[in-house]
Order: C-alpha cells, then sequence, then structure tokens
C-alpha cells in the first residue's frame, strides 16, 4: 500500500487496450493506485518491435509487479496470453493476490 491505497497492477495482453483503459478508470474511482502497461504493441506502437525493447517491456513489468500489492488480470473472452502467463506465476511466486476481469 502507498499512503493508504492499494496498488494494482494490470496484465494481460495490449490487444485489449480498451478494456485496460476501462479497468484503470474503474479501479482508479474505486481508490486504488494503477499501474498499467507502457506501450500497446497490439494496437499500433511499433517500437515494441525494435530490438531488445519487447524482453525490456516484459522485464519492467515485473518490477511493476514488484511494486504493486495484487495484480489485476484483462482476460477478454477468457483469453490469457504466455506473456500474461508469466506474468500470473511471477506475481503467485511473489504471493501477490490475482483478480481476474472476466472468471
Amino acid at each position: 500500500m502507498q499512503g493508504g491505497y492499494r496498488v494494482i497492477t494490470l496484465c494481460g495482453s495490449t490487444r485489449f487496450k480498451d478494456a485496460f483503459m476501462e479497468a484503470q478508470k474503474q479501479l482508479t474511482l474505486a481508490g486504488n493506485i494503477v499501474i498499467s502497461v507502457g506501450l500497446f504493441g497490439h494496437c499500433g506502437d511499433k517500437e515494441v518491435q525494435d530490438e531488445g525493447i519487447k524482453e525490456m517491456l516484459d522485464d519492467m513489468h515485473k518490477r511493476k509487479i514488484d511494486m504493486a500489492d495484487e495484480i489485476f488480470v484483462i482476460n477478454v473472452g477468457g483469453y490469457i496470453g504466455s506473456s500474461t502467463q508469466s506474468e500470473i506465476a511471477y506475481a503467485r511466486a511473489q504471493g501477490k493476490p490475482v483478480a481476474y476481469l472476466e472468471d
């Protein structure tokens, strides 16, 4: 917690940009500090394709999980890709609770 607010890191496929933005809004309005992705590679942020950037972003997202009290998975239609599966496993190994947009 930071200043009495829970810190939640969003995880999920960047193809679901609209769902990320809505979850960020709703979780913020509910009184949480929300940490999200920095780029949406599946939605036009071409820099993700540059050499070494995807690896850096993946590592950086693990550090965002380290800073969080829990993670919130954006799993539209139940979809959870391999990167998100890795983030879920990492969060659980760190003892962080995992919540999901969809059951």
